[in-house]
Order: C-alpha cells, then sequence, then structure tokens
C-alpha cells in the first residue's frame, strides 16, 4: 500500500517499504551520504544523511529509516519531511566538522582529487572552518594486494569496502579491528585480497582511503578523455568507460548497466589497461631467413595474397581468436567464400556448438538479469567465478536472498556461495538426466530451474553428448512452467564466440587444421600452435603473443579500444565498442586491413566503410543490429540439441580457467596481471603472500 508524505512543502506518493533516503530521492531532492550505498546492506553510521521529521525531536538518519516505520499523525495527514530546515543544515554541518577532526589536509596532493565524495559533500554542506586544535589521529598504511593503494588516515569508517567484500564479492577478508578511536579497517593478515573483483572497493570509498595503485598519481581525472565502451576480456560484456590521455589508455572503470554487471567490474578488465602499452604489434613483419622482419603495408599484404592465390582453396583456413569483433570476422568469412574456401573456425578452443541447430543452443538463455528469478542452479564444468567473475557475483547475490539451490558437476572449486557437490563427470550428469541424483527432483521442482554448461564442458571429445545431455536436463526441469522459462544456459569464456556462432564462422569439418597450406590467424593464440604444421600463417591481431610467434607474416591490428566494433555477449546482446586512443605506428582497424587484402588477392569486398559493411553484416546476421537487446532465442535450439544425443566419456570435467589473470594476449601483456598471477600462485601453494 503507498505511503503519503510531503518532502520539502512536496506532496508524494512513494512505495510501501523503502527508506526515507530513497523517498527523498524519488521526489527529486539530494540527500548526502557515505555509508549507504543502494547494492549494500545498510550501515547507518556516517549520519551525514539527516532529515527532519515533524513531531520528532532529532534528526533522522534517513537511510536507516523506513517510511513504515514513521509515527503516523494523530490527525491521520501524511508526515511532512524536511531536508533544507535550520535543524537539517546545522546537523550537517556538526557531522561533517566531526568526519574532518582527523581528515588529513592534502587535497592538493590526494590521488583521490577531483573525484572525492568528502571533498565535494564538504564544500556543499560543511562550514568554513574548524574548531578542533588537538593533533590529529595517524594511522598505519595497510597492504591489501597489488590492486589497491591505502592512507587510512583518510578512514572514516564508512564500512563501505567491508561491506562490499563480504556481500558482493564474497570473501571476507577485510574488516575492522578495534573500538572508537582506534578503530581501523584491515585484512587481518596484512596479506593481498584474493578476489577477482576487490578493486570495485576504491570506486566505493568516498573519502580516497582507498585508490588505485596501478595508476596512482598518473592524472587529474579532468585531464582524461572519457569515451563509454564495451569490456571482452570475458563473454558477460560489462559497460565500462575508458579514460585516455593523449593516445594512452590511462585506466578503465566500470559504468552503471543493471542488465548485465550493475556497476561492478573485475579485476582484470579494471586494470588490464597497462597490457594495451605492452608487446604491442606496431607494423608489418615478414619472416625471412627465419626471422621476422620489418615490413611495408605493401609488402606484407602481397605475400598473403600470393600465398591465398596459389593455394587450392580446400587447403585455406582462417581461425578467428577470443577477441576478434564481429566486423572483422564477417569480412574475413567473406573473402574466403570468395577465395572459394569454407574452412573457417572461431572454436579455437573446439567447443562442439553448432549454430546450424539454432541461436538457443549456444547462449545463455535465462539471461544474466534472469539469475535473480532462479531458484535451482546446476553447474556443469563450469567455475562462474573464473569464467566470468561478474556474472558469479550475481548468483552469489540469489543465494543471499535464499531459496536457492546450487549443484556442482565437475571440479570442486572455491566458489563465494554453498553448493552441493554431485560428482567430478559426464556419468554424475547421466544419473540426473536419469533421475538417479536428488538433484534431479531439485530441479524438477524449481520455479525457475537453470542448467548451466561451461565452456570446458563443451570443448571435450565428448562435448557434443555433454551439450546433449545438459540440454535433455534443461528440457525436463523446464516442462510444464509457466512464462515460457528456457533454463538451459552456456556460459562463453571469449568475448567473440557468441558473435562469431552468429555469423556461421565455423569449419563443417572437425580436425580442419592439420592438412592446411595457408593459415590465417585472426589474434587466434590459444591454438597448440604444433598443430599447424608446415602450413604458411599469417596473423593479424595487437600484441606478440603465440600466435605472431609462429607467424610468417604479421598484419598488426587494433585492440579493443583502438576500434569500434561489434561483440555479443554470452545472453546473446550486442553490444558496440567505441574508440577511444589510437592504434600504435602503422596498426590498422581489423576489418580494414581484410579489406585492404581482398584487394591484393584479386576479390576485392564490396564496402569501403563501416557503415557500408555493417549493413552487409546485418543482412547475414540481422541478432547483430538489435543493439543492447536480449530477445528470447526460444526453445527449438534447445530440443535440437537434445536430439542430436552422443556417447559420453568418463573422464572428469576439467577448467576452461586455469588461470584467471592471463587468459588473452592483452592480460598476458600486463605487469599487473602477471603481478597478480604469481600472487595468487604463492596463496595457493601456501607460501605467506604477505608484503615483503
Amino acid at each position: 500500500m503507498p505511503k503519503q508524505l510531503i518532502i520539502d512543502g512536496k506532496p508524494i506518493e512513494v512505495e510501501d517499504g523503502i527508506t526515507l533516503i530513497q523517498a527523498c530521492e524519488q521526489a527529486g531532492v539530494e540527500i548526502p551520504r557515505f555509508c549507504y550505498h543502494e547494492r549494500l546492506s545498510i550501515a547507518g553510521n556516517c549520519r551525514m544523511c539527516l532529515v527532519e521529521v515533524a513531531g520528532m525531536p532529532k534528526p533522522v538518519a534517513s537511510c536507516a529509516m523506513g517510511v513504515n516505520d514513521l509515527p503516523p499523525n494523530k490527525d491521520g495527514s501524511p508526515k511532512v519531511i524536511s531536508t533544507r530546515s535550520p535543524m537539517v543544515k546545522k546537523a550537517r554541518e556538526g557531522v561533517m566538522e566531526f568526519l574532518l577532526i582527523n581528515h588529513p589536509l592534502d587535497c592538493p596532493i590526494c590521488d583521490q582529487g577531483g573525484e572525492c565524495d568528502l571533498q565535494d559533500q564538504a564544500m556543499a554542506y560543511g562550514v568554513g572552518g574548524s574548531r578542533y586544535a588537538e593533533n590529529k589521529r595517524a594511522v598505519d598504511e595497510k597492504y591489501l594486494g597489488p590492486l589497491i593503494k591505502t592512507f587510512m588516515t583518510r578512514c572514516i569508517q564508512c564500512t563501505r569496502c567491508v561491506r562490499y567484500m563480504t556481500e558482493v564479492a564474497g570473501v571476507e577478508e577485510l574488516g575492522a579491528i578495534g573500538r572508537g578511536e582506534d578503530m581501523e579497517i584491515t585484512t587481518y593478515l596484512e596479506r593481498g585480497m584474493m578476489s577477482e573483483m576487490s578493486a570495485n572497493v576504491v570506486d566505493l570509498c568516498p573519502v580516497g582511503a582507498l585508490t588505485h595503485r596501478p595508476w596512482a598519481f598518473a592524472a587529474r581525472p579532468w585531464e582524461l578523455r572519457k569515451t563509454e565502451s564495451i569490456d571482452v576480456m570475458d563473454a558477460v560484456g560489462s559497460a565500462i568507460r575508458v579514460d585516455t590521455r593523449g593516445r594512452e589508455v590511462v585506466r578503465i572503470l566500470p559504468r552503471n548497466n543493471d542488465a548485465v554487471n550493475e556497476e561492478w567490474i573485475s579485476d582484470k578488465t579494471r586494470h588490464v589497461a597497462d597490457g594495451l602499452r605492452t608487446q604491442r604489434l606496431d607494423r608489418p613483419y615478414i619472416r625471412k631467413n627465419g626471422r621476422l622482419e620489418p615490413a611495408g603495408w605493401d609488402e606484407a599484404l602481397s605475400l598473403v595474397a600470393a600465398k591465398l592465390k596459389s593455394a587450392r582453396p580446400e587447403r585455406i583456413g582462417a581461425i578467428a581468436g577470443d577477441l576478434a569483433g564481429a566486423e572483422e570476422m564477417f569480412a574475413l568469412k567473406d573473402l574466403l567464400a570468395r577465395l572459394g574456401s569454407k574452412n573457417v573456425e572461431c572454436r579455437q578452443d573446439g567447443a562442439k556448438l553448432d549454430p546450424k541447430l539454432g541461436r538457443a543452443g549456444y547462449l545463455f538463455n535465462s539471461t544474466i538479469e534472469g539469475i535473480e528469478q532462479a531458484d535451482a542452479i546446476l553447474l556443469i564444468g563450469a567455475n562462474p567465478r573464473l569464467e566470468a567473475a561478474v556474472l558469479n557475483a550475481r548468483i552469489r547475490k540469489r543465494w543471499r536472498q535464499g531459496g536457492l539451490t546450487v549443484g556442482l558437476i565437475g571440479e570442486k572449486v572455491a566458489l563465494t556461495y554453498a553448493y552441493e557437490y554431485l560428482g567430478a563427470g559426464p556419468q554424475t550428469l547421466k544419473e540426473v538426466l536419469d533421475g538417479k541424483q536428488s538433484f534431479a527432483g531439485v530441479l524438477r521442482d524449481a520455479k525457475r530451474p537453470m542448467v548451466i554448461v561451461g565452456a570446458g564442458a563443451a570443448a571435450r571429445a565428448d562435448g557434443a553428448g555433454v551439450l546433449a545431455a545438459a540440454a535433455k536436463i534443461a528440457l525436463l526441469a523446464c516442462e510444464g512452467k509457466e512464462g515460457g522459462w528456457n533454463g538451459f544456459n552456456i556460459l562463453h569464456t571469449a568475448a567473440s564466440r557468441a558473435a562469431g556462432l552468429d555469423l556461421g564462422f565455423v569449419a563443417e569439418r572437425e580436425g580442419l587444421f592439420g592438412d592446411l597450406d595457408v593459415v590465417y590467424l585472426l589474434g587466434a593464440d590459444e591454438l597448440d600452435m604444433t598443430k599447424l604444421g608446415k602450413a604458411f600463417v599469417a596473423y593479424q591481431g595487437s600484441h606478440g603473443d603465440a600466435g605472431a610467434h609462429r607467424a610468417d607474416v604479421i598484419l598488426p591490428g587494433a585492440a579493443y579500444t583502438e576500434k569500434s566494433a561489434t561483440y555479443v555477449s554470452t545472453e546473446g546482446r550486442a553490444q558496440v565498442t567505441s574508440k577511444a586512443a589510437f592504434a600504435p605506428g602503422d596498426a590498422k582497424d581489423d576489418w580494414a586491413i581484410v579489406r585492404a587484402l581482398s584487394a591484393h588477392a584479386g576479390q576485392t569486398l564490396p564496402y569501403d566503410s563501416l557503415p557500408a559493411l555493417r549493413a552487409a553484416m546485418y543482412k547475414v546476421a540481422p541478432a547483430l543490429a538489435r543493439l543492447d537487446a536480449v530477445e528470447p532465442a526460444g526453445i527449438k535450439g534447445v530440443e535440437a540439441l537434445a536430439a542430436r544425443g552422443g556417447a559420453l566419456g568418463t573422464e572428469a570435467f576439467g577448467p576452461a580457467v586455469r588461470d584467471f589473470y592471463l587468459t588473452n594476449p592483452v592480460a598476458r601483456a600486463s605487469a599487473v596481471m602477471a603481478e597478480l598471477s604469481a600472487l595468487k600462485k604463492s596463496y595457493d601453494q601456501g607460501t605467506t603472500g604477505t608484503h615483503g
């Protein structure tokens, strides 16, 4: 039942059960706050959000007072709330004076300057001076790992960081010790925080006590050019903001997108920026006498074109890597088709996903947002914590609300929520399908069951059988459920995979790459390069990784922050990255390289601009045109997958991601990721990992 309130003289009707601070926001009134955050539990300890409620003698903390808790007026009239009265003004000034008692006066040299909530709110709600003349308190710095720089003397104990690590990240490594003036936020053991999402605490810190170590003092916020883009470190499609100064990407921050990443991003997404500056390919190279020598664009393209023209069409192939955009995949497939070859492949891990069966057979059909409706989840060969950290946080969010049962078939791993371990391999999967496991009943009785198949489970010799069994389980679990709920989900780890499947960038036969004369690697670095044999290899990509080491010709392309490219997330959401910086040296946009190569090969592609290419691409794959939208793929694709069948092996499911921090060429070029990977290894092996 809606509640009637009068806020600053304006009558408003608010929904039942919300807090006063939310009611004021709905009325368009700004309420200052430090400890309150809409995605965290309520602490009510900074007192900055004080408001006056008529009939109550003292100011009220609006974040902790629900509209239902307000005592009713005797005459039944709506409660009157004042946010600008003299009482509120004086109360806020007093709170601000207390908060600043021990705060150091280092604004000119503070690395949070320009993005500091305390600074902004002190200007807006504070007074011009302080009556405090005693010595300020000092607190020792804490080691929170390579990502987070601390200045704990600034801390106002709002506990946002503690609540975030406990509630969202699910790693209870941060807490408070001591009481009163001796209270400190610490990790207890002075050890680096080992969470894949720890750096989000810096965004939450309102006072600069926690800042980003890798880019500390690198630039002031107003010096940076801000570009909204999409993350490609995994297949979630998190919304990000890329901040650049000149040609250089200085930092990457999250953007709010409630349907995908809310306002969180993984540490890899955030701190991979230094990898965009190192190990870059900035000019074409040709291998001469066993050594890669710098060359011109015409010479390099002419050599690749000559090899393509001289080889038999059936002995030419192309492999797309995990970071390839849809535009360059479309152009490359088009070029090979004109040369008479159908040997294209985007599943470099060997996943047995078949786009001919329908989109529902390779997408996360329940959607990321749909996780919040689930009441039973079966994970098959998946470790969401490493494969999609932000999606894993969404599962934890749902688990904390209660009423969710999670089952896992595969490797025993430390997820951030409790789960029922069912078994290690396909035989357990068969038991669930046959109803011999109790979890089969859990799925059947659930209103919104989900089956999540990891990339590692699909990329096995018996991947087709695993996918078919998982599809059958999902169909049985969803049978008769209202609302057309589709509980079958594929959790991709590669940003390019769903778009590649949408474009049909798949080979018609398996074991393709052992018998080719010319192989074109479009940023493909996760392959076993020995399988390419003696083939002539052209590598197009942004970083000097495995593909470039094997290549006979290197064509330097642009990284994801340097081009406008379409990526489709694991849930089928098409999104476009924005060009935030220019590629280094002579490197060019990837689609433009393929277009230039087509002219040298005598098979000129019929588009000279990105809009023209996209118009042609949208005709082939209309789903790519529906930007930032998730359309239900229907159940037919899942039924076709289940009907395909396939034998099940006996080998246990292995992980798709072994080292979270080193999954792609950009991450492997990053010194920050290398440090995090080494810290994680030392932690896992039992060495202390403490600050030396």
